[in-house]
């Protein structure tokens, strides 16, 4: 019986990471549009930005975790070089809402699970809440164990992916971000 169960779980995980790669988005593919509820208040739709500016959406697994609140951090202690650029950027996660706009609003951050304190800005910028998980799923993003992978999209003004970061390395999220920008050619403000 035991063997028959996990014979079944280790089919279903296949299934899921076969179901996770064939929606893998790449660079060129037109990036899925949303509609996406916002920690400051607003509701964003991608289709909104097409034609006027660039979109990044740095995707993130957790709220409050350590790597999460570093990378955070990391967007609003820089969020005057990020704003240069004729783009709006975005974290999203598939955390509630309520959740995000605690996360967004905290400038001190016990992080989950080690007794830690992390001090870090009130984010300058909307973190998206993808609750029911649709969007993760379009993008690829959404891993096995229901959380989203710490990847960042770089979306052209077009609509189309210009490029995808799977290797976000937190503490340094917007100075990467800030590089990638300027390889990409997005235009100042």
């Amino acid at each position: 019986m035991r063997a028959l169960l996990a014979m079944g779980f280790v089919a279903a995980l296949f299934v899921g990471v076969q179901a996770q790669t064939a929606t893998e988005l790449k660079v060129g593919d037109v990036a899925p549009d949303f509609s996406l509820p916002a920690s400051d208040g607003k509701t964003y739709k991608l289709s909104d930005f097409r034609g006027k500016e660039a979109v990044v959406i740095a995707w993130f697994p957790k709220a409050f975790t350590q790597g999460c609140t570093i990378e955070c951090k990391s967007l609003a202690e820089n969020g005057d070089k990020l704003k240069k650029y004729q783009m709006t950027y975005f974290m999203a996660s598939v955390d509630p809402l309520a959740e995000n706009i605690k996360f967004a609003k905290s400038t001190s951050v016990q992080v989950l699970g080690t007794g830690n304190t992390v001090a870090k800005k009130e984010a300058d910028f909307p973190i998206l809440s993808d609750e029911n998980k649709e969007v993760a799923t379009k993008y690829g993003v959404l891993n096995p164990r229901g959380f989203t992978n710490r990847w960042t999209f770089y979306i052209d003004k077009t609509g189309k992916v210009a490029y995808i970061d799977k290797a976000v390395r937190a503490e340094t999220s917007a100075e990467d971000m800030i590089a990638k920008l300027g390889e990409l050619k997005v235009a100042a403000k």
